[in-house]
């Protein structure tokens, strides 16, 4: 009787604690963690004032609330942070990275260093759907294209891949002119840096909302040129800032197999400044962090450190980017082998 007694008090006391701990909320995978956002380039530039934009609101919307942590990794325009954020990073979601807009067209066209397949990557959004601009200094002489065909002379900054090289090369055979690329620049500020002490007169790819961002002072003052935009379709505040027609790259198209190679070329407009999870990320933890970035890309506090710091909001969500992504990816040969040419 008193053994019979004791265990049915140790199972009272057990069932117990059972009850009370399923009453209990669970607790959510973030709380008391870091969300870490590894920025493909260095400080300063376009991507990681978006990275740190977005970073200052986004906590905000996932449960736990995490703490955010932005780290630099600069590196082969950003194909360093592309290779480790898909091969090495924690697939718990507690990583995400912001990679150049090039990465899946980098893949198609097998680039050097390529360790990654972008269609695997967990797409989480991109803020601003944005064309890019090639563009010169006032002190070159180069205002137009016309005048880069006529007296040729470009010398531009490449942070080692992505449109600050496939750019330039592309302007040089459709011109065609010669245009000399200078690798080893960590990033989209130290290649304006060199533009303004003379070392280089041209960046051959750079998004046009980080210029409005990072380079405003400088283009009112006038001392950048818009040469040519790229993106689906013209976006005419270009052309309103540049007091003059900013034509697009596809006009410069010689045949219509140029125009659909160009257009693989600026298909990526559209992942101007992309937030992207590992491959493996547990799918519940993916719809958590695309659910944080819409619902910040609509916080009104967001949306005014946005206007305050110059920066456009456009978004796009990451399931549309995973859709685009795999289109890249899927791209017909031939666009992919004349495109190739024309950046090589």
């Amino acid at each position: 009787m008193k053994i019979s007694l004791i265990a049915a008090a140790i199972l009272t006391s057990v069932t117990g604690v059972q009850f009370a701990s399923a009453d209990e909320p669970a607790r959510p995978f973030y709380q008391g963690k870091n969300l870490q956002i590894v920025v493909g380039f260095d400080a300063g530039g376009g991507y990681d004032a978006y990275a740190r934009l977005i970073g200052r609101t986004i906590f905000k919307y996932i449960p736990g609330n995490p703490t955010i942590v932005v780290q630099n990794m600069p590196g082969a325009g950003s194909r360093v942070a592309a290779n480790w954020l898909y091969n090495v990073a924690a697939k718990d979601g507690t990583v995400i990275g912001s990679l150049v807009q090039s990465t899946p067209v980098d893949q198609v066209f097998k680039e050097p260093g390529v360790q990654y397949d972008a269609s695997r990557f967990n797409w989480i959004g991109n803020p601003i759907v944005d064309n890019l601009v090639s563009i010169t200094s006032r002190q070159s002489g180069l205002a137009t294209l016309a005048d880069v065909k006529s007296k040729g002379g470009l010398i531009c900054g490449s942070s080692g891949a992505g449109p600050t090289v496939m750019f330039p090369n592309a302007i040089s055979k459709l011109l065609p002119t010669d245009a000399r690329i200078v690798a080893g620049y960590p990033g989209v500020s130290a290649i304006t840096l060199a533009m303004q002490r003379g070392e280089l007169n041209c960046n051959g790819g750079q998004a046009w909302s980080s210029m409005k961002a990072t380079m405003g002072q400088l283009m009112r003052d006038g001392q950048l040129n818009i040469l040519v935009q790229w993106g689906a379709t013209a976006d005419p505040d270009i052309s309103a800032v540049a007091g003059r027609d900013v034509p697009l790259i596809t006009d410069y198209a010689r045949s219509d197999k140029d125009r659909s190679a160009l257009r693989l070329l600026a298909s990526t407009s559209a992942l101007s400044r992309p937030l992207v999870a590992p491959p493996g990320v547990p799918a519940e933890r993916i719809e958590i962090l695309r659910n944080a970035f819409d619902m910040t890309m609509k916080d009104s506090g967001f949306l005014e450190d946005a206007t305050k710091s110059g920066m456009d909001i456009k978004p796009i969500s990451g399931i549309e980017i995973q859709a685009l992504v795999k289109a890249i990816v899927q791209s017909a040969p031939e666009d992919i082998e004349l495109a190739l040419k024309l950046t090589q």
